[in-house]
Formats: structure tokens, sequence, C-alpha cells
């Protein structure tokens, strides 16, 4: 007897490859983050020093140290966090939760959000120029010297990890959609035991009359 609501029990390629995506973002998510905190020292060290030559005061360029510090160090931990998310995610899709095929969807949407965002900031932030006033003049100065602080792969990597995470996590979403996905992640039915007897299901047994 067939029983078409029966999901396959063996994981599907799909399903495993959209948990091997999450993996792989979570691990460059952890490189990243330690990449950016080593290379802080050295780009405060290069701001320290050009900003020693325009017409900033001491105040506004420990200030922007400061800012400059606490933004790096926050956002390498929202990326650690959001690698271990990813990391419990893929666990979950290959435990066969389905909880965590909705998580994942709901993560990849703002992940591909998240990815055209950041990309559109480093456009922004190359393309247009900060405009203040004459009082603010060494403020602006300090801003331009920021910028030219980073090392000069900062630009390049952080566009190509913006494109890499939105089309990971559309790749992602794409893969959990597939009917495979959908088969393995259905409402199991129980199968019957292959003890079970022959006879159909909820039709009485045949008992053999008295003698």
């Amino acid at each position: 007897m067939s029983y078409p609501d029966q999901v396959p029990t063996r994981r599907p390629a799909a399903v495993t490859a959209a948990a091997a995506a999450l993996a792989l973002m979570a691990l460059t998510a952890g490189v990243y983050a330690t990449v950016a905190l080593l290379a802080l020292g050295g780009t405060v060290d290069r701001f320290r020093s050009a900003a020693a030559g325009t017409a900033a005061n001491p105040g506004d360029v420990d200030g922007l140290v400061r800012v400059l510090r606490i933004s790096t160090v926050g956002a390498a931990l929202l990326t650690v966090v959001v690698g271990l998310l990813l990391v419990g995610l893929a666990g979950g899709l290959l435990a066969r939760r389905r909880g965590a095929r909705i998580a994942a969807w709901v993560v990849s949407g703002l992940g591909l959000l998240a990815g055209c965002g950041g990309l559109a900031a480093l456009v922004g932030q190359r393309s247009t120029a900060l405009r203040l006033g004459a009082a603010d003049r060494g403020v602006a100065e300090l801003f331009g010297t920021l910028g030219d602080a980073y090392p000069s792969w900062w630009i390049p990597v952080n566009a190509g990890l913006s494109v890499g995470q939105a089309l990971g996590y559309l790749v992602v979403a794409v893969l959990l959609a597939l009917p495979t996905a959908n088969a393995w992640f259905g409402r199991r039915r129980p199968v019957p035991p292959a003890s079970a007897p022959a006879f159909a299901y909820g039709a009485a047994p045949q008992v053999p009359p008295p003698r």
C-alpha cells in the first residue's frame, strides 16, 4: 500500500547545500570580524598621524577615535552573533526542523536587505562629500582623513562581502523553496510496521467461524 503523504527519509541535496551555504557564511562572518579587529589598531594610528596636519583640535580627534573603536567592536560582535545564528540554522535544517526552515527564510530576507544596504552605504560614502560650515572645517578634514586611514583593501573587500552576502542569502532561500525541500520538511505520516497484518486499515479483521 502506498502513502503519498509520506516524506522521503533521505535528506535532499538542496537542503544539504542550503545548510552548507549558511555554514560558509558563518565562517566568513567570523573571519571578517577577526580581520576588522586586527586592522583597527593600524587604522587608528594612520588616522592620528594624518589628523596632526589638519585644523582639527585634539578633542575632535579623540572623539572620532572613540567612535571608530566603538563602531568597529560593535560591528564585530554583531557579526559574530549573526554567524552563530547561521550555524544554529544550518544545524536545524540538517535535523529536519521546519521551524529552522522558516527562520532561515526570515534571516535570508533580512540578510539580503542588509547586504544591499551595506553596498549602498559604501557607494554613498565614496561618492558623497561631507559639506560643513567654515567653523567645522577641521571636522570635515577629519572625516576625509578617516576615509584614507583605512587599508587599501577595505572598501573592495567590504563591497565584495556585501554582494556575496546578498547572493548567499538569495541562494539559501531558493534552495529551501525547491520541491525536494518541501517534501523533506513536509508533515510526516507514520509508516505501519513491517509485521502489520496484510488487511486494509479501517477494515475489520476476518475471524474464523466457530467449529
